[in-house]
């Protein structure tokens, strides 16, 4: 009997501790994003979250929400600000006329591959050109994928003029003024819609980088696609400033220490990498790719590129923004990152 008592008691210590070590973290980190939970940037983001448990040895525990779970791919910036999450990845142009400086990386001739523009737009910010945009939120990291392309279902985009008539979806404002340029008519969605709205035939077609492509299974849909670079998409990755102030200042080092360049380029890696899978399935599914010469800078297409990437930096520049010189750095990084 009283062998019986000391093992249940050792049994039940077992069990304190086991219940010490699961309530262990002493923070606990809400993440919220769009991704599909198996796509592959949602499983690079995961990772950072792995990365900051590992360093901070239990200490800081985050709970990832993919899908827009928790808040909506186009609230989730103002859900961050408000604590409903501690942590969110959105797109910028996802909020209008919020971020126009961080979006000059969405036109045309800036971006070449996810990596060289992540290394642009987190060198932006760190440089101090965009700090007014982000007052009311601790920015982690941004990142931008590779160039968006034009992918449409049963019609072939050879010219601009094939654009006439066929409603587009655009992710962006900016990227709406550039497809409206060409002729199309831009619809506005958020990422997750875009299978149901193109199986439904509200939309012809997407500009999206060929990650997202197989990320969310349009290429079941589109058949056609036109590898133009039209535009890139910014990203960025923030904190609630009350839940990173709360913390105490070793667990804060964790979180800086997995901030800025590093985690902005691994973002930007893991787009180019996943492009490579979307057009190997497109190819393997025996779809139609058109590759546009020169992509922007093709002389049927850049003179309404420029003309709408001209008007947005004026319209900036007109709303007593720094949009030139922004736009000036934008294009000097652009060809010394990734040297």
């Amino acid at each position: 009997m009283k062998n019986k008592k000391s093992l249940m008691a050792v049994i039940a210590a077992a069990g304190i501790t086991l219940s010490q070590t699961t309530l262990a973290a002493d923070v606990n980190l809400r993440f919220a994003h769009f991704w599909p939970a198996n796509s592959g940037i949602a499983k690079t983001l995961a990772s950072w979250g792995e990365t900051v448990e590992a360093e901070s040895d239990g200490r800081i525990k985050v709970d990832i929400y993919p899908s827009q779970t928790l808040t909506k791919a186009t609230q989730t910036y103002d859900s961050v600000v408000q604590g409903i999450a501690d942590m969110g990845a959105i797109i910028q142009g996802y909020t209008a006329n919020r971020f126009p400086l961080s979006q000059i990386v969405e036109l045309p001739g800036i971006v070449k591959t996810g990596e060289q523009g992540s290394c642009v737009l987190q060198n932006l910010y760190d440089e101090g050109h965009l700090d007014s945009e982000y007052n009311d939120a601790h920015v982690l990291f941004m990142f931008t994928h590779g160039p968006g392309h034009i992918h449409t279902k049963g019609k072939a985009v050879t010219q601009p003029s094939d654009l006439s008539g066929m409603m587009v979806r655009r992710p962006t404002v900016v990227v709406g003024e550039l497809l409206e340029g060409l002729g199309g008519q831009p619809v506005g969605l958020p990422a997750p819609d875009m299978y149901s709205s193109m199986q439904r035939g509200i939309i012809n077609g997407v500009t999206l980088p060929w990650e997202a492509m197989a990320s969310f299974r349009l290429n079941e849909l589109a058949d056609n696609h036109t590898q133009v670079g039209l535009y890139s998409l910014a990203f960025v990755v923030t904190m609630n400033q009350g839940t990173y102030s709360r913390m105490p200042a070793d667990l804060k080092k964790v979180i800086d220490d997995n901030t800025g360049m590093r985690w902005a380029e691994k973002l930007g890696k893991a787009y180019d990498e996943l492009d490579m899978v979307g057009i190997k399935q497109a190819k393997e599914m025996g779809h139609t790719i058109t590759v546009i010469e020169g992509g922007a800078d093709n002389p049927a297409w850049k003179p309404t590129l420029q003309q709408v990437t001209t008007n947005y930096i004026s319209e900036l520049n007109n709303n007593g923004l720094p949009a030139e010189p922004v736009y000036k750095r934008a294009q000097q990084l652009s060809t010394t990152c990734g040297v």
